[in-house]
């Protein structure tokens, strides 16, 4: 019985004694977090929104839209114009209208247009790829800027950026997509004003 009762004792302190460290170890640990309270004021802009409302956006997706277009099309034109050309030297093969010498010179002249195409297309290409590059750090160079100096009042902690739906939820009041679009746009020239 003796053992029992003590067995009971030792069980009996062991469970007082673990109901009391945890509670120590949680006040200890909610000790600094109480201390060290602070709101974090986070904020966010949606990169959509941005894209179709700021006038820089709108006025180099044109620019790109023309330029790309112009690319297509002078592309399309000379290799509608190189295959008509092909068609013709095979018409003339077929109809034995050229010597051996000539269907080789013919061919040659062929091959170094389609080659010339070839390396026209990709000189276009990277010229269209550096102009939205220079377009896109632009872009990134002006939203920096603009927000820093937006910060400077409103003093948020972390601005990010909200495309499509890599943010799967955020707080209306958080959105400061219209600030942002309205005070880019007020800061923003248009090249041909700064022409006149």
């Amino acid at each position: 019985m003796k053992t029992k009762f003590l067995g009971l004792a030792v069980t009996a302190l062991t469970l007082v004694a673990c109901n009391n460290q945890p509670q120590q170890a949680e006040q200890k640990a909610d000790a600094p977090v109480t201390e060290q309270k602070s709101e974090l004021k986070i904020a966010y802009v949606e990169i959509d929104s941005l894209m179709s409302q700021y006038k820089f956006c709108k006025d180099f997706t044109l620019t790109l839209t023309k330029k790309g277009e112009n690319i297509r099309n002078t592309l399309n034109k000379k290799g509608q114009d190189l295959q008509i050309a092909i068609n013709n030297f095979q018409e003339k093969i077929q109809q034995n209208a050229y010597t051996r010498e000539q269907a080789e010179q013919v061919q040659a002249s062929l091959q170094k247009r389609q080659a010339d195409l070839q390396a026209l297309q990709e000189r276009l290409s990277g010229e269209f790829d550096a102009e939205q590059a220079k377009y896109n750090l632009a872009l990134r160079d002006s939203l920096q800027n603009f927000l820093k100096d937006y910060n400077r009042t409103k003093k948020y902690d972390l601005i990010i950026s909200k495309a499509g739906d890599n943010i799967l939820y955020g707080n209306p009041r958080m959105n400061i997509t219209q600030d942002v679009v309205n005070g880019l746009n007020k800061r923003y020239k248009p090249a041909d004003k700064e022409k006149k």
